[in-house]
């Protein structure tokens, strides 16, 4: 006997992740794996993801000329990601 209320596997895994915020913690691996397309290959090299806590984006650097110019094009930077993320994930960025 088929159910009439069946559905893809695809759509309830979605909706599951939706409900205990998976697909977030999807969203920000995914944007911490496009690091390196987003600011380019040079400041990938002198650069190291740390973490996402919240709406903020923590990158470790090995410069601090590298830091000034990350600084001055924050807010670009953060608008990239957001464009990558398909939604408003982060709101500020913290360069150590």
């Amino acid at each position: 006997m088929r159910r009439t209320n069946t559905e893809p596997l695809k759509d309830v895994i979605n909706r599951f992740l939706k409900i205990y915020g998976g697909d977030r913690k999807i969203k920000e691996i995914k944007l911490q794996r496009s690091w390196g397309q987003i600011t380019g290959v040079n400041v990938e090299k002198q650069t190291e993801f740390v973490k996402v806590n919240k709406s903020t984006f923590y990158v470790k650097l090995t410069s601090s000329v590298v830091k000034y110019e990350l600084s001055m094009m924050k807010s670009k930077i953060i608008q990239r990601l957001n464009e990558e993320a398909g939604e408003t994930l982060i709101d500020e960025i913290i360069f150590l």
